[in-house]
């Protein structure tokens, strides 16, 4: 009997639980997007700073094979050996920069789509035309406030009635009635 109680009590929970607020939502949504739009400035950044360390190591492996090739132009045999183990070194740093730059824009890429979308999510949803279609007026939200109430009180008012009732019953089993 009280696992009927319980099951009809969560039904009738589940039925009158009045959907999200629209303004906490939007709210929530809102938060989001500003944190995405400032990672992807971060990422902009990074991007940035990236491409500037690939334009330093570019020049600095120009710099190595140039004077490798100027000490070889005049036979100084040790001067070649050292620039070509620099240049060996700028030419490995340019190959993984240039890897982390790829991986960076595609990784912009990504974040700016998402940003557009949540954006215009949130202006869908400000507009009063959330995704999943609802249409909320304050109105209706306090009506469906004051029910919610209600009904929740009527639904703790039974389980404490069902509570009592087990417990009279546990108490009459062990009485010995």
């Amino acid at each position: 009997m009280f696992e009927r109680l319980r099951a009809a009590i969560n039904a009738a929970l589940e039925a009158a639980t009045p959907p999200p607020d629209i303004r906490d939502l939007a709210g929530q949504m809102r938060q989001a997007v500003i944190e995405m739009k400032v990672a992807v400035g971060r990422m902009r950044e990074g991007l940035a700073s990236t491409e500037q360390q690939l334009a330093a190591e570019r020049r600095q492996l120009d710099d190595a094979e140039r004077r490798g090739r100027l000490a070889q132009g005049i036979g100084d045999g040790e001067t070649v050996e050292v620039a070509q183990r620099f240049a060996g070194k700028h030419r490995e740093r340019v190959e993984v920069l240039t890897r982390k730059l790829e991986a960076q824009r595609a990784e912009l890429t990504l974040a700016e789509r998402e940003t557009a979308e949540m954006t215009e999510q949130l202006r869908a949803l400000e507009r009063g035309h959330p995704a999943g279609g609802r249409d909320s007026t304050s109105g209706a939200r306090a009506e469906l406030d004051l029910e919610g109430e209600l009904l929740q009180a009527q639904v703790d008012r039974a389980a404490r009635d069902a509570a009592a009732e087990e417990q009279l019953q546990a108490l009459k089993k062990k009485m010995g009635k």
